[in-house]
């Protein structure tokens, strides 16, 4: 199963206002595990950068003036995306600017449910909790240490972990983080070797259970009597 893990970054919120794509970042999994492919293109968006837009990502006018236009880099970004899944955090959002740029551009449009939103898994596995991809890598204990502003390419190694959490199907080699980010191959002899151990996690995580879930087990063990298997130790 060949999945592509994908973010933007844009000039704005909106396509319909003049705003364009400005980064692509994609990771490729297969059957769940980094293969070591990726696509990372920057784009000249053909117009002035707001400040706002700037600050969250650090790409501004003179970066990006002699990148390449979209309508030069669409047919390689399509043929690397090819009919995979793409999972992408906010999906609605990046999948609104790819297509606004491809159709500008000539091109076939990305179909909607070729998308997977991971912003969407988390909200409905986790409801009422926050759901940004840092809120995630915290939950997950995902290391995000080197995500200072927005970049599409670090966003996409770190949301495929991420990803994985959110699917139970993260292996425990799969890291893209530190030294294997930007783009290089994970280790796929540990990724891919029978022969792993579980490492522990460097910071455990915090217990999902509540005072008063606590005191009812055991106001409810108490009923139970001094034979209880929850009150014998060793």
């Amino acid at each position: 199963m060949r999945e592509i893990v994908l973010d933007t970054e844009t000039t704005g919120f909106e396509p319909s206002e003049g705003h364009r794509i400005v980064e692509i970042g994609a990771v490729e999994l297969f059957n769940h595990l980094p293969t070591g492919k990726t696509y990372h293109q920057y784009i000249n968006p053909e117009r002035m950068m707001p400040k706002e837009a700037f600050d969250v990502h650090g790409l501004g006018d003179d970066f990006l003036r002699d990148k390449p236009v979209f309508r030069a880099i669409g047919q390689a970004f399509l043929d690397f995306v090819g009919d995979a899944k793409l999972v992408i955090h906010n999906a609605a959002f990046d999948m609104k600017f790819l297509n606004a740029e491809l159709k500008a551009a000539g091109f076939a449009l990305l179909p909607t449910n070729q998308a997977i939103d991971t912003l969407m898994i988390a909200r409905s596995k986790f409801p009422g909790s926050p759901a940004s991809l840092d809120a995630l890598c915290r939950r997950f204990g995902v290391d995000n240490s080197a995500r200072e502003k927005h970049g599409a390419l670090l966003d996409s190694e770190i949301l495929a972990e991420v990803y994985l959490e959110l699917v139970g199907g993260r292996q425990p080699d799969f890291v893209l983080a530190q030294g294997n980010r930007s783009g290089q191959q994970a280790n796929s002899s540990l990724a891919t070797s029978g022969d792993w151990r579980p490492r522990p996690r460097p910071t455990p995580l915090p217990t999902r259970l509540t005072q008063a879930e606590a005191d009812a087990h055991l106001s409810f063990v108490d009923k139970l009597g001094d034979a209880a298997i929850w009150k014998k130790r060793g």
